[in-house]
């Protein structure tokens, strides 16, 4: 087992990864809270594999249980399903001192945070991620948030959950291609901060060497979560393939891309366009190519460089007139490059 803590905006908590673990989530939980119900939010592919077994467990530990079950896919994610799961945990009489369970993928921690943050002006969530990408990556850092017909997560807050679990024995039932999508956000972060991960995402990853690779990962989050809580500086550099990713979603309604491959495609746009500032070691965008393409991950976006700058606009990241581009200095090392939008716009159409 291995035990990350963090200390939290808000309040501390500790990310527990262990296989196994998921049958030990109401042991966990118990000194969590107060209260005694718990409303599970998972979606509709997840509740047949796992939510009855939680379901049990903590019925087993002396909770009242509730599920909410909403339709898997990020078209789900909207203030609207939000609107939904208010009305729930308020029909079943959820307090403060109660729990929500995230059981689930990134959409799934995502809004369960998000509900968590805002119903009762804030309830205790416990995060289970069933996806290598929400593992790696969403689970951890506190943000939540909810996607608008203007662009990905642009309403949301900052919330932490009370503890993280992350069971790799949950990924076994997971579909190979969520698996290398999840893959996508691993190699974002041997990109940006651990070029030494490189020699680990040479295989598919599995067992021991799958765990310590999740477990790298959430350090390296924890360490620039901690060290910039509300995403005013440093921790810009998780987006890196973000800005472009974002939008090619964005562009194709969250029906094309998944989440990793759309980051992955925007990696390489990044590392193309870091080498043609001169900000990029050469090279660089080959790497990541040959990397990417070991794991089965697009390195091309699908939309023209003026439709994605359109997409890009609306972006958090957009600010005052200008662009953080989150780049690499080399494979491992990441820099934060402010630049004129008018600029993004020329480099786009010479790059893509």
């Amino acid at each position: 087992m291995t035990t990350i803590s963090c200390a939290g905006f808000d309040h501390p908590y500790e990310i527990i990864i262990e296989s196994g673990c998921f049958a030990r989530v109401a042991h966990t939980a118990l000194p969590l809270v107060s209260g005694r119900r718990v409303a599970v939010v998972t979606d509709s592919n997840v509740a047949g594999l796992y939510a009855g077994g939680l379901l049990a467990g903590l019925e087993a530990a002396g909770f009242q249980t509730h599920l909410f079950v909403f339709p898997a896919g990020e078209q789900s994610k909207t203030l609207d399903t939000i609107g939904q799961l208010y009305r729930f945990l308020s029909e079943n009489g959820l307090t403060r001192s109660d729990l929500l369970c995230a059981l689930g993928g990134g959409v799934t921690g995502d809004m369960t945070g998000f509900a968590s943050a805002t119903y009762l002006r804030g309830i205790p969530y416990v995060q289970i991620p069933t996806t290598l990408l929400s593992q790696v990556d969403s689970s951890v850092g506190g943000k939540t948030g909810v996607d608008t017909p203007f662009g990905k997560n642009l309403v949301g807050a900052f919330h932490n959950p009370v503890a993280v679990l992350i069971d790799p024995e949950l990924l076994t039932t997971l579909p190979r291609v969520f698996f290398e999508d999840g893959l996508g956000e691993v190699i974002k972060y041997a990109a940006i901060r651990d070029a030494a991960m490189e020699q680990l995402l040479l295989e598919r990853p599995h067992g021991e060497a799958l765990e310590a690779l999740i477990a790298r990962c959430v350090a390296i989050k924890r360490d620039v979560v901690e060290a910039d809580p509300l995403d005013t500086g440093l921790r810009g550099i998780l987006n890196f393939g973000h800005t472009l990713g974002h939008a090619e979603e964005k562009l194709s309604n969250f029906s094309g891309y998944t989440h990793g491959q759309a980051v992955a495609a925007g990696m390489v746009a990044a590392a193309a366009i870091g080498e043609r500032l001169g900000v990029t070691e050469a090279g660089t965008r080959a790497q990541l190519v040959r990397l990417l393409e070991r794991h089965n991950l697009p390195t091309a976006l699908t939309h023209s460089a003026d439709e994605l700058f359109e997409a890009a606009l609306h972006d958090k990241k957009n600010l005052s007139g200008s662009l953080s581009l989150i780049l690499l200095r080399r494979f491992g090392e990441a820099v934060i490059h402010p630049i004129p939008v008018e600029d993004f716009h020329s480099l786009l159409r010479q790059c893509l």
